[in-house]
């Protein structure tokens, strides 16, 4: 794995010697954004293993699969081919998805078939510019997957049949509870899935009852550390990812705090003893009873305690992160035959864990008036488990989406993992340090009795050179690391079979002493033999802080107490510890009875995070494997000193290091640059060319928030969300003005003239004639037409005919008066079904204009109120700190997405007659508009107050704009019109006025002169 392997392949010795062929896959392998569905793939053969040459255009179809590039040894059958294995492609996947692909180009939204708030989300999902993380595709998939489900297809006879064959699958295995598992590849951004399908659950039923929504939320995790790390998830946290992801639109927000969520971990469906009784009081109150006292919690009991406030809705929305714990044991199943040893013992674990879990959830459902409404599950791995009397690793039924690790691979969402294909021992045909555990397992001790026979020098040699040739490899990262400037180190982990090898191995990393030091009585001392993983100096102190961490993944997260063997083993660590943290947060932050295992978790949750207890640890040696959801995306080397049964289990383990560190896409390919994960001693069999991959020094983030002692600058105004127009009379009359001049141009219909041409022969040019030939009044009939069926209909939605003669004048009279421009064009392109529409949204606003009626806004029913003072989010983008004095924004920042909006928001804090601006940037400030007959949103660039000499400030509404297209006139025409217009005739929010700026150039100037008008106005 050293950098003098980078210039040999996998598929060096596929061929004679000489014939060196390269796949594709090892040079390339990241081939499509994160943003958009994969347009290409590489190509797999029937066993996996990367094909040679170019990738191929389209989407890979689901399959059952583990990508495999083989081992180079002959055995490479041994090692690999597990029952994970299998290739069939997932039909009912690969049919949702291709409903789900059809559905998503529908171009107008009032075509989706789903709820107002629901159309709304999903604009915002797949359209708003994020200030920080954007989803990925995979995310937005994944909820869409389950929106259509519910929303669209039982609407339809075509596809109504998907509910029922997934009904049919949990009928068998999970009777009375209807689930649906989205499969997403560790680093995926489950915790994002989560928030958004809240926020769709929660936005509807506020806004409308309905057995399809809950606004009430259990959402239950494996252990104590995804617990903690999902309150993200809790709307009253300063860090939610509503508003610091901008999961919903601002105007969203007060729907999102009305939703209820707990976030539990399945043990707290265990009953626990209520009356805590010695073994003679419990036969004393027996008495001559034959059954003895029963002093556990019933149901009822457990419920009240594990899922609170819930209890008080009549339907609840249950999440299951790492869904695979969670499944019901197999009637009569029996698929693996007897098991023994280690997989006996991980098969009842398997199997009590799953069965706590599922009779929690069952509990629930039969306590509820209305039950369960669904179970959304979300797992990388959602198969089930040893134990469960199912094939390990067969796939859950339901599941209904899937995002794979090859699919993560090629979109550059995860890092690519990195395994041994070959070494240097001919004595054998495996790879050893690909299944280390098959080589060194009989050579170590199974319990802590064995441990103390053996010192760490008595280590088997094969494990001692697996850690120092990764290590070696890790010297060079970490140099690299620090040559760029990354001042947080990367993480070597080793995953252990038992608490008695992960004591030798730390020790023999980290370092060990025998006997008290403090007292005098050290009776042997090492320094451990990694010298970056050291936790003593050269004179055998301590380290003021640990370099290595030793923990008991299990015990940790099921917030037992620590066993006394692993106490014993990390005690030290501890100790320095909570020094650290008295030193950090005060002494009053730590006293003798701070729970030990929730302060190592702390230490495990915060690994590689700045200013936080876990931030210099360099290496993790792990007991049983490291937990799910530990996030850490430091991590570059993994070892595995365990037995791995099944690539589920070696991708749960590998996806601990797959996270990235960098998500800034390269300018150049508009694709993330690879970022690698070397793993030794866990037979995943997935492999790729060794190469060195620069580190990136991840962007700082900026908190863009408002300043409470900056509260006299809000800027409060009106959600719109459309206009209605009022007319005395009905007698039409339009004033038209530039913006009512439309232009269309081959960019918008396609090519007019094309020449065709044979081998010989004559050429022709083709061009469509039948448009030329159009009269004006058929022309104008039609656009008429168009205009009374769009726009002039009565309160029952009939079109007013009696108008059609008006109508129909006013067009012609738009066509006469040179308001239709085409350059290149026919001229019968108008009757192009969007050029229709544009013309019209262009007739219809003159009319508005030069009528004698108004126009009121239509406020948002439901947030009728936007403000600045709601503003808070995180962005890696550049940030300009606004800094007036005094200070003219209620937000802290200006974010520049550009290079003229520095320059506007200096012009604006230095105008004498500015009283308060922002940048409207997560504002939720928008203005509906049509655009070619479809509704869509524009976000308008600033927001300015302005003392213009009147009884109150001017609310100025600025866009600076260079060149404008159709679009751009109908985001001007409507917001002058419509907007301003109904919002000034509505009242309550002010008086308001719209400008644009062409030429950031002279900005300063232009807004003086603008300001100058106003003010005149004003007078």
């Amino acid at each position: 794995m050293d950098a003098t392997s980078c210039n040999r392949t996998p598929q060096s010795n596929r061929r004679s010697r000489g014939a060196l062929v390269v796949s594709s896959f090892y040079e390339r392998p990241i081939l499509n954004s994160p943003y958009r569905a994969p347009e290409f793939h590489h190509p797999l053969d029937k066993n996996g293993q990367p094909l040679d040459g170019e990738p191929r255009q389209g989407r890979r179809a689901s399959r059952f699969i583990v990508p495999v590039p083989a081992s180079r040894k002959k055995a490479a059958a041994s090692q690999a081919s597990l029952d994970l294995e299998t290739y069939n492609e997932n039909a009912l996947i690969n049919a949702i998805r291709g409903h789900l692909d059809v559905w998503r180009k529908l171009h107008n939204p009032a075509d989706w078939g789903v709820t107002a708030a629901t159309q709304r989300l999903l604009e915002h999902w797949r359209t708003h510019e994020f200030n920080g993380p954007k989803p990925f595709f995979c995310q937005v998939e994944a909820v869409e997957t389950i929106i259509w489900l519910t929303e669209v297809a039982p609407k339809r006879a075509a596809t109504k049949a998907f509910i029922n064959d997934i009904a049919a699958a949990n009928a068998e295995a999970n009777p009375a509870l209807f689930r649906l598992a989205m499969k997403m590849a560790t680093g995926s951004g489950k915790t994002t899935v989560m928030a958004m399908l809240i926020a769709w659950q929660t936005v509807n039923a506020v806004r409308r009852a309905s057995k399809d929504f809950s606004r009430a939320f259990l959402i239950i995790t494996p252990g104590i550390t995804i617990r903690d790390r999902l309150r993200v998830l809790l709307p009253s946290e300063a860090d939610n990812y509503y508003e610091t992801r901008e999961i919903v639109p601002p105007e969203m927000l007060p729907d999102i705090r009305r939703a209820e969520i707990v976030i539990t971990n399945y043990h707290s469906f265990q009953h626990r003893e209520t009356l805590a009784l010695p073994k003679v009081a419990r036969s004393f109150l027996q008495g001559n009873s034959p059954e003895p006292v029963d002093t556990t919690e019933t149901d009822a009991d457990m419920l009240k305690r594990a899922c609170e406030k819930l209890l008080n809705f009549d339907r609840v929305n249950v999440i299951n992160d790492e869904a695979h714990h969670c499944y019901r044991h197999k009637v009569d199943g029996d698929a693996e035959g007897p098991l023994t040893g280690d997989d006996k013992k991980e098969a009842a674990e398997n199997d009590e864990a799953a069965r706590l879990w599922i009779n929690g959830i069952e509990a629930l459902d039969r306590k509820l008036s209305k039950g369960v409404r669904a179970v959304y599950d979300l797992s990388a791995t959602p198969f089930f488990l040893k134990g469960s009397g199912y094939p390990e690793g067969f796939l859950f039924p339901w599941v209904v989406s899937d995002f794979s690790l090859i699919d993560a691979i090629e979109c550059g969402i995860v890092k690519l993992p990195r395994v041994p294909v070959t070494d240097n021992l001919v004595q054998t045909d495996s790879v050893i340090y690909r299944d280390l555990w098959k080589n060194i397992g009989k050579s170590l001790p199974k319990t802590a009795a064995g441990a103390n026979k053996l010192s760490p020098f008595d280590l088997p040699n094969q494990l001692l050179t697996a850690l120092t040739a990764l290590y070696s490899h890790y010297e060079g990262e970490f140099d690299r690391w620090k040559r760029e400037g990354i001042e947080i180190p990367p993480v070597f982990i080793v995953v252990c079979q038992n608490t008695a090898i992960s004591k030798l191995v730390f020790e023999w990393i980290a370092g060990f002493e025998r006997g008290d030091a403090e007292e005098g009585e050290r009776a042997a001392f090492h320094a451990g033999h990694l010298e970056l993983f050291r936790n003593y100096d050269e004179h055998g102190g301590r380290l003021p802080r640990p370099r290595t961490l030793l923990i008991d993944s299990r015990q940790i997260e099921s917030g037992d107490a620590l066993d006394k063997g692993f106490h014993e083993a990390a005690k030290a660590e501890i100790e320095q510890f909570r020094r650290e943290m008295a030193d950090r947060e005060g002494a009053g932050s730590i006293s003798g009875a701070t729970d030990e295992s929730a302060l190592l978790r702390e230490v495990m949750n915060t690994v590689g995070r700045p200013g936080r207890l876990g931030e210099q640890i360099r290496c993790v040696v792990s007991v049983s494997m490291l937990t799910e959801g530990w996030d850490t995306n430091t991590v570059t080397h993994i070892l595995g000193v365990r037995a791995f049964g099944t690539q589920l289990l070696c991708e749960q383990v590998v996806g601990r290091g797959l996270r990235r560190q960098s998500y800034e896409l390269n300018p150049q390919t508009g694709l993330f640059d690879v970022e690698y994960a070397d793993i030794m001693g866990i037979p995943f069999d997935f492999a790729s060319a060794p190469q060195v991959a620069k580190p990136t020094k991840p962007k700082p983030v900026t908190r863009v928030h408002a300043i409470k002692e900056r509260a006299s600058l809000e800027i409060a105004f009106p959600r719109v969300s459309g206009y209605r127009r009022e007319l005395p009379s009905e007698k039409l009359e339009a004033v038209f003005n530039d913006d009512s001049r439309l232009v269309i141009t081959p960019e918008d219909i396609g090519p007019t003239s094309v020449v065709m041409e044979g081998i010989v022969g004559a050429g022709v040019t083709i061009t469509p004639a039948v448009l030329e030939r159009l009269r004006p009044s058929e022309i104008s009939f039609n656009l008429a037409k168009h205009l009374l069926y769009a726009h002039f209909r009565d309160d029952e939605g009939f079109p007013k005919q009696h108008l059609f003669p008006q109508i129909q004048r006013l067009a012609r009279r738009w066509l006469d008066e040179g308001y239709l421009v085409t350059k290149g064009v026919p001229v019968g392109a108008i009757l192009y079904q969007d050029q229709l529409s544009r013309a019209a949204e262009k007739i219809d606003i003159a009319l508005t204009r030069g009528g004698e009626g108004r126009i009121l806004a239509v406020l948002d029913p439901y947030n009728p109120k936007g403000s600045t003072r709601h503003v808070n989010f995180i962005t890696s983008k550049t940030c300009w700190a606004t800094g007036a004095r005094p200070a003219k924004s209620h937000i802290s920042h200006v974010v520049l997405d550009s290079t003229w909006e520095e320059q506007l928001a200096l012009t604006l804090e230095g105008h004498p007659r500015v009283i308060a601006y922002a940048k409207n940037q997560a504002l939720g400030f928008e203005i509906p508009y049509l655009d070619a007959g479809v509704l869509r949103r524009y976000v308008p660039d600033f927001l300015v107050r302005l003392d213009d000499g009147g009884a109150e400030p001017l609310n100025l509404i600025l866009e600076v704009k260079g060149i404008r297209d159709e679009t751009d006139k109908a985001k001007a025409q409507t917001t002058r019109d419509l907007w301003v217009k109904g919002v000034n005739a509505l009242g309550g929010f002010g008086r308001w006025e719209f400008a644009e700026f062409r030429d950031w150039t002279v900005m300063e100037e232009d807004f003086a002169a603008l300001v100058r008008r106003f003010v005149g106005d004003g007078r």
